[in-house]
């Protein structure tokens, strides 16, 4: 399968090896800045394009440009008929992801959310051990990059909303949040922290995420009523505790961009439901709204 890749930035180059590692092809790379284009290019044997213009030489596409940039370029690369991988989130405003979303389905053109954590060797595990969850914490804290302009809701909560929804099985009921603004650097009303609780039928989920952490931290602990689940995605190590009994997993596995690129590419293919990975889209996007505007005028 042929893809462009659009974005060559921290993400971008990710994914630009993660392709060029894969059964498919990086035939374009399209980024304005033609240093960093031709740069990108030139290491992993594609040609450059400054802009979108014809996709005709593509079979799908890979958004990985900053999330700004986002609304507009999925709708034209969606309108050219290509399955889309969009780096998270689909859009950094509700309405904008939810007309991404539409299109998509309207046209009947794949696409998916980069949402990597779903492939997380330990998440997997993990989704696999638990059964009847009632309280899951998650903690995803980081020093501070001054490249990233939105706000760590859409930037890191993201990723914990949507595991603690594919735990729960379901979307919350309620949402409520606390955001922090402290750093002179970030851009007017991007929070630095932010705390959320999230209420569902069967438990609850409390998620925290920090650019002003000294260093990185990703875990999550799911509680059962007679056992914990903690995992650390960085480590990607489990620990699981019942009474005095202590087990201890390491997960293996490919990476997660590979197997996430994996699934995409038989996404495009039409190997996977497009229908059903179109629908677990919104709901993460749905509740960090409601986490960044709690009291909608």
């Amino acid at each position: 399968m042929r893809l462009a890749l659009v974005g060559t930035g921290c993400m971008g180059r990710l994914h630009a090896r993660t392709i060029a590692g894969s059964r498919a092809s990086l035939v374009r790379v399209i980024e304005p800045r033609a240093d960093a284009g031709r740069a990108c290019a030139a290491e992993f044997g594609a040609a450059w394009a400054p802009s979108l213009d014809t996709l005709s030489d593509v079979d799908a596409v890979v958004l990985a440009s900053a999330t700004e940039s986002h609304h507009e370029l999925a709708l034209e690369i969606l309108k050219q008929g290509k399955p889309l991988l969009v780096e998270k989130p689909v859009a950094d405003e509700l309405g904008a992801a939810e007309e991404i979303v539409r299109l998509s389905e309207n046209l009947g053109v794949p696409v998916m959310c980069g949402f990597v954590e779903r492939f997380n060797p330990a998440v997997v595990t993990a989704m696999s051990l638990v059964t009847e969850p009632v309280h899951l914490i998650a903690h995803r804290h980081g020093p501070y990059a001054p490249r990233i302009r939105t706000g760590v809701a859409w930037d890191l909560l993201v990723h914990d909303v949507d595991l603690a929804i594919r735990c729960f099985g379901c979307s919350p009921v309620r949402v409520t949040s606390a955001a922090g603004y402290f750093h002179p650097a970030s851009a007017p009303a991007a929070e630095d922290t932010v705390d959320a609780t999230l209420s569902f039928p069967t438990g609850v989920a409390t998620l925290s995420a920090s650019r002003l952490g000294q260093r990185k931290t990703r875990t999550i602990t799911m509680s059962e009523l007679d056992r914990v689940i903690e995992v650390d995605l960085v480590a990607r190590s489990i620990v699981v505790t019942r009474g005095s009994a202590v087990e201890v997993h390491e997960p293996t596995g490919p990476e997660p961009l590979a197997a996430q690129l994996e699934y995409f590419l038989a996404l495009a293919a039409g190997q996977v439901d497009a229908d059903a990975e179109r629908a677990s889209i919104l709901p993460a996007h749905q509740v960090i709204a409601q986490a960044t505007n709690p009291h909608p005028s």
